[in-house]
């Protein structure tokens, strides 16, 4: 069973953040708040956790976590090969609901998945996330619901789907976006939406245009 924190004080902040991270050291899954959705986090880091976190989903291998950041520039130090139009992209949306597919390091010793050779990296406009980030490192981190559910936005609708397989839940009321990010392939020369989320084509479109790219949209 879990344990749920609240946060409406400074006091249980801390308490929150501190019982989150320990948990994440020991290997454990916490639900944490994020500005789009509840999300369900793992140690990136820690292989039997991430499998444990696609196990709590119903997710096998070929749908791999994407990995939250608390800085900008740590995407340089889990990506290669980052194109001058998603810094761009970085620059002007994060943090907050925008989803980069890169080419991961291939020093990095993680298993994330079937990502093939690819890592989706995201820094959070959430003040709590970023708490937990700042002590854990970059963390592995999807949707807090079963698949195939409605993501949770609030922590009553994640302990519902996820209580039975998370440690700790922090409970920050309900999330400020209520959809999930936009993700964008940036892997080639022009960026692709793969799926539509909180950000629009023509909001993305909006900063890269002065720079003479585009994106195009499969989402």
């Amino acid at each position: 069973m879990s344990e749920r924190y609240p946060t409406e004080t400074p006091d249980e902040l801390e308490t929150a953040v501190e019982a989150a991270s320990l948990a994440i050291q020991r290997g454990e899954l916490v639900v944490l708040p994020t500005d789009t959705v509840y999300g369900v986090a793992a140690d990136a880091f820690d292989p039997a956790a991430v499998r444990a976190l696609l196990e709590a989903k119903g997710r096998g291998r070929e749908m791999p976590p994407p990995v939250l950041v608390s800085s900008a520039t740590t995407i340089d130090a889990l990506a290669v090969r980052v194109p001058g139009y998603a810094r761009a992209l970085v620059e002007a949306f994060w943090p907050g609901p925008l989803t980069l597919v890169c080419h991961q390091q291939q020093s990095l010793q993680w298993d994330l998945g079937d990502t093939r050779g690819t890592v989706a990296v995201r820094m959070p406009d959430h003040d709590v996330a970023r708490e937990v980030l700042e002590r854990t490192g970059p963390l592995a981190v999807s949707s807090a619901n079963r698949t195939g559910m409605p993501a949770a936005t609030d922590a009553d609708q994640a302990e519902e789907m996820l209580g039975d397989d998370v440690a700790v839940i922090i409970d920050a009321g309900e999330s400020p976006g209520g959809e999930a990010s936009t993700i964008v392939d940036v892997t080639g020369s022009q960026g692709r939406i793969l799926r539509r989320g909180a950000l629009t084509l023509e909001q993305l479109n909006e900063v890269l245009e002065p720079l003479g790219a585009t994106l195009t949209d499969e989402g």
